[in-house]
């Protein structure tokens, strides 16, 4: 597993989840370039953080004047991604070594592509982030 330092902030924002929630968030990760704030949270998790119609990261996201992602942790790289990248289906995950560079390839449903894109490249910027941080994953390409 990957050592994670985290800081007094992320801390704190962790606390606030788990205080406003009751979802146990195993890291997270403030992208002041986005103003946004990422959590990943315990598998099974994510819908306890989301809440009924999203109730909990609007007053989250009120809270804190930033935008919230709640993305439920896993263990391998396979299941990360499709976590990332849900509800878009996901076909396949490969990862590649081009001029020192790790590449990961993830071939998505044809149907499925603008989902997991994101709206403005939001979905993968922040699997970029995230995978980044885990896996040191310097560019994803989505087929």
């Amino acid at each position: 597993m990957v050592n994670i330092r985290l800081t007094a902030e992320e801390m704190r924002y962790m606390a606030l989840l788990q205080d406003l929630t009751g979802a146990i968030a195993r890291d997270c990760i403030v992208d002041s370039e986005n103003n946004r704030v990422i959590f990943l949270v315990r598998p099974g998790d994510a819908g306890k953080a989301i809440g009924r119609r999203g109730a909990n990261i609007n007053r989250l996201r009120r809270l804190l004047g930033k935008e919230i992602e709640v993305v439920e942790f896993a263990d391998d790289l396979e299941s990360l991604v499709k976590n990332l990248f849900a509800p878009a289906r996901i076909l396949s995950v490969r990862v590649a070594q081009r001029n020192g560079r790790k590449i990961l390839y993830v071939t998505v449903d044809p149907s499925d592509k603008g989902r997991a894109i994101g709206k403005g490249g939001r979905k993968v910027s922040v699997a970029r982030i995230v995978l980044k941080r885990y896996y040191d994953i310097d560019e994803i390409k989505i087929r």
